[in-house]
């Protein structure tokens, strides 16, 4: 527990893991087409809810399946980009069958952010409007 300076830090990131599952304002996007298996999704992650290298490292310590990733920089716009350990040179994942859930549910069909894939990906996002609601 070295990576924390008091319990407060420990308490305060848990607390934003678990809220951050039941976030209301999600938009719920429909997803088409199929996974081209290039790597792209792995070697270029973002995290919406992770801003800093300590909030990155507690969330390792408390989801132990996070430790396969690791922070390769920050964008243009300042947010942090990390990447898997476990994907090989083709794009394939060495440990697919253990792999943690946020790669199992990708592309997310509800995410608090404007959808956007990698160019060249086998998926299309198309954002559900408030008139598909009420179809």
């Amino acid at each position: 527990m070295a990576i924390f300076k008091n319990f407060a830090d420990f308490i305060k990131v848990f607390i934003n893991e678990i809220r951050s599952e039941f976030v209301p304002q999600k938009l719920k996007y429909h997803i088409t087409g199929k996974c081209k298996m290039c790597g792209k999704c792995c070697n270029y992650m973002y995290s919406y809810d992770t801003y800093t290298e300590k909030e990155f490292k507690i969330m390792q310590f408390l989801f132990p399946a996070y430790k396969r990733f690791y922070i390769k920089g920050y964008d243009e716009e300042g947010r942090m980009v990390f990447a898997c350990k476990l994907v090989t040179p083709d794009g394939k994942c060495s440990d697919y069958k253990h792999r943690p859930r946020v790669c199992r549910k990708y592309p997310a069909k509800w995410i608090p952010y404007p959808g956007k894939l990698h160019e060249g990906c086998g998926y299309k996002v198309e954002e559900i409007n408030f008139k598909d609601y009420l179809k």
